[in-house]
C-alpha cells in the first residue's frame, strides 16, 4: 500500500461493517421480542385418541391437563400414565417446532448456533 493512503473508516469496507452491525442488532432485538411472544403462546396435544389432552406454553410450562373419565381404570393406571407422558411430550415437541418456525422467520432461515 502506498505511503499516506488510508482506507475509509480505518478498515476495508468500514461503512458496510457498520450497516451489518446495525442489521445484526435489529435482528437480535426482533428475536428477543419474538421469543417473549412465543413464550406466552399456548400449544395443545392429545394422546389416546383424545382421551388425554394437555396445554403448554412456548416456554414449556404445563398449563392444563384433561383426562376423559372413561379412560380412568384403577386396574390399568400404567396405560393412563403412558398417555399422559405421551401427550406432554407431544406438546413440548409442538412448542419447540413453533419456536423454531417463528425464529426462522426472523433469521431468514439461517441457523444460529446457541439460539435455541
Amino acid at each position: 500500500m502506498a505511503k499516506g493512503r488510508k482506507m475509509p473508516m480505518g478498515m476495508p469496507g468500514g461503512g458496510n461493517m457498520n450497516n451489518m452491525m446495525k442489521q445484526v442488532q435489529k435482528m437480535q432485538k426482533q428475536m428477543e421480542d419474538m421469543q417473549k411472544e412465543l413464550e406466552q403462546r399456548e400449544v395443545e396435544a392429545t394422546s389416546g385418541g383424545g382421551a388425554v389432552s394437555v396445554k403448554v406454553t412456548g416456554k414449556k410450562a404445563l398449563l392444563e391437563l384433561k383426562i376423559d373419565p372413561e379412560v380412568v381404570d384403577g386396574d390399568d393406571v400404567e396405560m393412563l400414565e403412558d398417555m399422559i407422558v405421551a401427550a406432554i411430550n407431544e406438546a413440548f415437541r409442538k412448542a419447540d417446532e413453533m419456536m423454531e418456525s417463528e425464529m426462522k422467520k426472523v433469521t431468514g432461515g439461517v441457523n444460529i448456533p446457541g439460539l435455541m
